[in-house]
């Protein structure tokens, strides 16, 4: 990889996470501790955790009284990206204030590009096949320039990208992922010198079939054009400006390298939306009559599981670099469905570690109903009482995130008063926070 920070030689376990770095240093102790306090008669303070649907400066932006969020702590898939690549990113967006998933955006494109040039063909059909093997064996590279000399010299390029070193499983995702682990400081904005960063999987997983024999070196051919359906609206439209920016400087750094198939790749961009709106299937329509061969997202699981069939009975690859569903794991998408973020299932066993390792004993789990929040839910309960808390002793109530209010629900976990909460949602976790602030039991110092 090109920071260093993997080595593809150190196979981690599927339940073990290997801490890797903290940007900046961290704290002895951890801040979220145990919940049992040196005074008695304190009231006890719970920890409150998110993850990748809600964890960015964006869900500060929505409380106004210091320290509102303060101490919360959540998992996301996360690379330490350089700091070349953040000001890379910036050339595109100045005004990028978090980078969730731009790497992911960004390696999506070009493993999708070095595929194409792999098969000598635009169609997704027939450079589908050839995906997976980008992502491992072969000749290690990291940039989409050195890919193609390996390529132009008749090798298959291992393309370890700035996500991570992908390392593709049979599904078509990674079978091994680097997970953030943030925390908010007192002025509800991301402390990153509180960042750390965790691996989950095991690389030993990936694929070991590298696809058919590559096209003749040097093979041309119809230009290879990228639709991208990324959030520009709806409950993740936080996530629009790093993955924008990952798309373009993609295509940006594909062409300046002389494009693929002997000419430069075209870009069509395109707004999600959310589950909640016909936005993806609008934008899906379009770019279909538009003549793309590939769609590079959507962001949300639930999104992707709307339009994923007109996508793939289009003969047209989707490559997500952010859907965590563990429904794609085993979806029939006819070979052409793939992404750069990993399963729920590892992000699981990252957020469950870290629950651990704060010394909690019971835990709320508040998720969104659909197939991310459910799944993901699913995945970090099974794992804590795998690990040996009672059935009992962790609670999940599942909300409409459309519904007006929350109160429900957020009387339902202060009646249960855990040792920590976990919000799964998206934009409307601010809602809930404030609600659970309000009931004593937030992560409100």
């Amino acid at each position: 990889m090109r920071n260093g920070t993997f080595a593809r030689a150190v196979a981690v376990s599927g339940t073990a996470l290997l801490a890797l770095t903290a940007c900046g240093g961290s704290d002895s102790g951890s801040d979220a501790g145990s919940s049992s306090s040196s005074d008695a008669s304190a009231e006890k303070q719970v920890n409150v955790y998110g993850v990748d649907g809600n964890m960015g400066n964006a869900l500060g932006e929505d409380f106004d009284q210091q320290g509102s969020l303060a101490g919360m702590k959540g998992t996301l898939p996360l690379t330490d990206l350089s700091g070349d690549f953040k000001d890379r990113l910036k050339t595109i967006n100045p005004e990028l204030k978090d980078f969730n998933y731009a790497g992911e955006t960004y390696d999506a494109i070009v493993t999708t590009a070095l595929a194409a040039q792999l098969a000598g063909s635009n169609q997704a059909t027939v450079f589908g096949p050839y995906v997976n093997g980008v992502t491992f064996g072969g000749e290690t590279c990291t940039s989409f320039a050195d890919c193609m000399k390996i390529i132009a010299n008749g090798g298959n390029p291992d393309y370890d990208g700035v996500s991570g070193p992908l390392s593709f499983s049979e599904p078509g995702e990674p079978a091994q992922a680097s997970f953030g682990i943030e925390q908010f400081g007192m002025d509800n904005t991301i402390d990153d010198s509180k960042t750390e960063f965790v691996i989950a999987g095991d690389e030993a997983n990936a694929a070991s079939n590298e696809g058919p024999a590559p096209a003749a070196p040097g093979t041309t051919g119809a230009p290879l054009v990228i639709g991208t359906l990324l959030p520009l609206t709806g409950n993740l439209a936080f996530l629009g400006p790093p993955e924008v920016a990952g798309s373009q400087l993609a295509i940006q750094d594909i062409n300046a390298a002389g494009g693929v198939l002997g000419n430069p790749v075209q870009l069509v961009e395109g707004d999600s939306g959310d589950a909640s709106t016909d936005t993806a299937s609008q934008t899906v329509d379009r770019e279909l009559q538009q003549g793309v061969n590939a769609i590079i997202g959507a962001a949300s699981s639930g999104v992707s599981l709307t339009v994923i069939n007109k996508i793939t009975g289009a003969g047209v690859l989707e490559f997500s670099p952010a859907n965590t569903s563990d429904q794609f794991t085993t979806y029939d998408d006819k070979g052409l469905y793939f992404r750069t973020a990993p399963p729920d299932v590892l992000q699981a066993r990252a957020l469950a570690d870290l629950i651990e390792q704060d010394g909690n004993n019971t835990v709320g789990i508040l998720a969104l109903n659909d197939p991310y929040g459910t799944g993901l839910a699913e995945n970090l309960k099974n794992n804590l009482v795998a690990d040996g808390l009672p059935e009992e002793s962790v609670k999940t109530v599942i909300y409409d995130p459309q519904a007006a209010n929350f109160d429900s629900e957020v009387q339902q976990m202060a009646q249960f008063n855990p040792d920590a909460i976990v919000v799964i949602g998206f934009e409307e976790s601010s809602r809930i926070i404030q609600s659970l602030n309000a009931q004593g039991v937030g992560p409100q110092r």
